[in-house]
């Protein structure tokens, strides 16, 4: 199989598995659904991916770097990167669902999220910024991080509130948008520019 066409088969994969995950959970998928979604038989699949745990990890890798890709981050603006994590929240609700079934069925995720290279130099930005006095040193930069983001999510598919959609009112993303940029820069001692 020439490399393109390999590309495009284990693209068609992750696209199929991604549904189909996000849908019906990593219990839930069925490998012969996915590869029929897919076009191809469930042999390609298991030679792509070793196992339907190691398609869900793809899949989840594929989605945390695309949003990790996304949303830029610097510590001098706590307040603007929750704004924007809860713009690829609604853009990309398949990461925030295939997290959410991974945590409830008890599937490790590589800590893709929570524990890759790019969240080691936010930490250390944090930290940074704690000492220059541009973000409160009273909480650990890890638990800063984890606010943050559970911040930003209050409105995704596994917030307790409404949850948010891209075909909402524009004054209504506005608002809450506005909200998290507030709460966020009140509670980690970020000036409001």
């Amino acid at each position: 199989m020439s490399p393109r066409k390999s590309d495009a088969t284990r693209r068609r994969l992750l696209d199929a598995a991604t549904a189909d995950f996000a849908a019906h959970g990593i219990a839930g998928a069925r490998v012969d659904r996915i590869a029929a979604a897919a076009g191809v038989n469930k042999a390609q699949l298991y030679a792509y991916f070793g196992d339907k745990l190691g398609l869900f990890g793809a899949v989840f890798r594929r989605h945390a770097d695309a949003v990790v890709d996304a949303v830029p981050f610097t510590a001098d603006d706590l307040p603007q990167y929750a704004v924007r994590l809860y713009d690829a929240a609604i853009a990309r609700p398949e990461l925030v669902r295939l997290a959410a079934w991974a945590r409830l069925e008890g599937v490790v995720t590589d800590n893709q999220v929570t524990e890759s290279s790019a969240v080691t130099v936010k930490l250390r930005a944090i930290a940074e910024a704690q000492r220059d006095g541009r973000v409160t040193a009273e909480i650990d930069p890890e638990d800063v991080l984890a606010l943050v983001l559970a911040m930003a999510l209050t409105w995704s598919a596994v917030g307790l509130s409404t949850t948010a959609a891209p075909d909402d009112p524009p004054p209504t993303h506005n608002r809450r948008k506005q909200a998290l940029f507030q709460s966020v820069s009140g509670a980690f001692g970020v000036p409001n520019p």
